[in-house]
């Protein structure tokens, strides 16, 4: 039975705060009051002004209780019904236009308890306006219910005043069974979002990141809900418990609870049609459209929620775009793109820089006992076409997986890799360095793109976009010893040695044969172990072309990095080098953090100064991913050159200019390659004899397509390319 209860009309609109919630000497507004930051001087109305208030049809329980601007104008205030404390801002006689809607100025048609409305609004057929400060020419038409509770949380993680604990909003992010559910908050950073999911059975950290949280929020109750300045809603069904910046535009939304709206006039949010957003934050410069059905949730800045998209105990990342499908249960990171009504993403971490394809179901627990299954994937992650994958799987950066319905769990190593079913042969197929060998055109035009669409105002974490980066290229130096083992197996299989080979022989006899590029290595069975939970086999392909581009990439990297991070005209010496070798620590790992690339001993460091209370709050964790965001590029570079160190195997000291020359030279010649290979790999498009049969002619297909002399991007990579050259032959000239 549906409990009602009944209560005086004098008592509607007032009594917000419970008397026990009420702090001593406080009355219910004393909230309000701190929340309303408008200058304006209010004052009781005159007898004239209740008069023409009356007249049109206007009620009061109390014209008391309705306190004005000096420049309020009563003919603009008409058949409305008034409880409780309102405060009015001036009304002038003019009307406000957004998008060809035309509105005049006033307060119309509306039931209104006990809100603050500031400067020359539009308040037109608000069924129900009760507990909101309105910022100034707010326009609120055709909305059914607008409502505050006293302990509204506005999608934030925390609980109130006499509220249990049951109460509190998680994001059960990468796992099905909450294992690693985190509690949002307003200015949470996909970085954050990732460490609370992360060292779990640290009790110490977990507990210390959720005080963060209640402590980043007042946990009084009766705060209101706000309307940021030029804020437009209209024709929308419910709003409860929101709060909503600047300049946002919400138009035909079914229902919007429990909820942060961040926008700004510099990066506008925008809510469309046939919405549902439940128990979440929406970041500055959102875009949600057209029948999307989001519950606790997270969208940094510059994501998009499209076509009846369902996002659900998930963190998007920024610059992201869902459309079309379904994703559960996942931290994404920055520049995600998923746009394919029938793919679907469930208890995964997806790092960044990712594309779903149509018909990918990655992320299917019904090969476990429980809802208990993980995905972790690397940058650069891309699913294609009609790909089911099984928890728990792996994959390192930027992995590329081919059509089709892979029968068991997968833990690929190996970067830059193309990962194929292969059922004639029932083997799982992996070509390491594809992306370099046969498609460098989408690879380099994904990290220029991702850059240029990088729209964050406050780029608190610096996202790492280049292929080239210290995760990337850590995994790809550690793929060398793995090819080299897997190339000497697979040689003395096929050539048995008289003596038994242990694991340096075997180690020793693939880098002979790799080194070499001796082309017995074309023809040998290349089998991994372990990478598929399976008994079939699982099969290396263009392993020798592969080792050369891995190896010419670490060539490259350093000089890439030093280039990226010198003044201009000025390069450093051997001896600058041999400098900032010498301040840097033994090779080691980089965790990708939210998209910021970060030193696992930085890491480490960051961890522990948590736990002992030096950063004693998310403000201070930010600033201190911006600390290291700003040395970034120098550690980066230093890591390059312990990776060169490390693969030629020299130490710091005995780096010399002809090492120095020999990186040059071949740097180089890397860089020309790439160039061409960006060219080819969309040249082939070109030549593409049934790419080209639904045109005319070439013609038609250049109007249609753009030819490739035109391509912008070509055009750009060949300047760049050139630049490069040039500073690396003045480089040489310096030495």
């Amino acid at each position: 039975m549906n409990k009602i209860t009944r209560h005086p009309l004098s008592a509607l609109g007032y009594q917000f705060i419970d008397q026990q919630f009420l702090p001593k000497g406080k009355d219910e507004y004393h909230l309000r009051n701190k929340q309303n930051r408008s200058e304006t001087s209010y004052r009781n109305l005159n007898a004239q002004e209740i008069e023409l208030l009356v007249r049109n049809r206007n009620q009061s329980d109390d014209w008391n209780k309705i306190l004005v601007a000096d420049a309020f104008n009563p003919d603009l205030v008409k058949n409305c019904k008034f409880f409780g404390l309102v405060r009015i801002g001036k009304l002038e006689p003019c009307f406000l236009e957004y998008h060809n809607l035309r509105m005049p100025v006033g307060i119309y048609n509306s039931h209104i308890i006990s809100c603050d409305i500031g400067d020359n609004v539009v308040i037109d057929n608000v069924h129900y306006l009760s507990h909101y400060i309105l910022g100034n020419e707010v326009v609120l038409v055709n909305i059914n219910e607008m409502a505050t509770t006293s302990h509204a949380k506005f999608g934030n993680g925390i609980v109130k005043e006499g509220e249990t604990e049951e109460v509190r909003i998680w994001l059960e992010l990468c796992n099905e069974n909450g294992g690693r559910k985190v509690a949002p908050f307003s200015g949470m950073l996909p970085g954050d979002a990732w460490l609370w999911s992360r060292y779990r059975a640290d009790l110490v950290l977990q507990s210390q990141f959720l005080d963060f949280t209640q402590k980043a929020f007042d946990h009084k109750r009766g705060y209101y809900g706000k309307v940021g300045d030029r804020c437009i809603i209209k024709n929308t069904l419910i709003l409860k418990d929101v709060w909503i910046g600047s300049d946002a535009y919400i138009k035909g939304a079914n229902k919007l609870k429990n909820l942060t709206i961040h926008s700004t006039p510099e990066s506008g949010t925008q809510i469309g049609e046939g919405c549902e957003l439940v128990n979440g934050i929406v970041s500055e410069g959102c875009t949600v459209f057209y029948g999307v059905k989001a519950v606790r949730f997270f969208m940094a800045s510059h994501s998009q929620l499209k076509y009846g998209a369902r996002l659900i105990n998930s963190y998007l990342g920024s610059n992201a775009t869902i459309s079309c499908c379904e994703v559960l249960n996942s931290l994404i990171f920055p520049a995600h793109e998923q746009h394919h009504n029938n793919s679907f993403l469930c208890a995964a971490l997806v790092q960044g820089q990712s594309n779903m394809a149509a018909g990918a179901t990655v992320g299917s627990n019904h090969n476990s006992r429980g809802a208990d299954g993980e995905l972790i994937a690397g940058r650069g992650f891309w699913p294609g076409l009609c790909v089911s994958l099984k928890h728990n799987s792996r994959f390192a950066t930027f992995n590329l997986i081919t059509k089709g319905d892979y029968p068991a769990e997968m833990d690929i190593p190996l970067p830059f890799s193309l990962i194929s079913n292969d059922v004639h042969n029932n083997e799982l197929t992996v070509m390491p360095a594809y992306w370099f060998l046969y498609n460098m055109y989408a690879l380099a035009r994904n990290a220029w793109k991702y850059q240029d669409r990088d729209k964050r105002i406050v780029p608190i974490q610096k996202l790492e976009f280049h292929y080239l980066g210290p995760d990337s290229m850590m995994e790809v130096f550690k793929s060398l010893p793995i090819l080299e083992d897997l190339c000497g197996l697979a040689y003395f299989r096929h050539y048995p040695p008289k003596t038994s080979a242990d694991n340096a022989m075997v180690r020793q006899k693939g880098k002979e044969l790799l080194v070499s590029e001796d082309p017995i290595v074309d023809r040998l069975d290349i089998f991994a172990k372990g990478w598929e939970n399976s008994n079939r086999n699982v099969r290396l392909i263009k392993v020798r072309q592969a080792y050369r581009i891995y190896r010419q990439i670490l060539q490259y990297y350093p000089i890439y990095c030093l280039l990226e991070n010198t003044i201009q005209d000025s390069y450093p010496s051997p001896r600058d080098i041999r400098v900032l070798l010498s301040k840097s620590s033994s090779l080691e790992s980089w965790i990708n953090v939210g998209g910021q690339m970060i030193r696992q001993t930085d890491l480490e460091n960051l961890v522990a100064s948590i736990k002992k209370g030096s950063i004693s709050s998310w403000t201070a964790l930010h600033k201190a991913y911006q600390k290291l965001g700003q040395a970034y590029g120098k550690s980066k570079t230093t890591h390059a050159l312990s990776l060169i160190l490390a693969l030629e195997e020299i130490k710091p000291e005995e780096f010399t200019d002809q090492h120095l020359k020999k990186l040059l030279v071949a740097a180089m010649s890397f860089r020309s390659w790439l160039s061409k290979q960006i060219l080819n790999s969309r040249k082939k498009d070109y030549d593409n004899n049934f790419r080209n049969m639904v045109y005319q002619d070439l013609n038609e297909r250049d109007t249609v397509l753009g030819s490739l002399e035109s391509n912008s991007f070509i055009a750009e990579d060949r300047q760049n390319c050139h630049s490069f050259q040039e500073k690396v032959s003045l480089w040489l000239d310096s030495l």
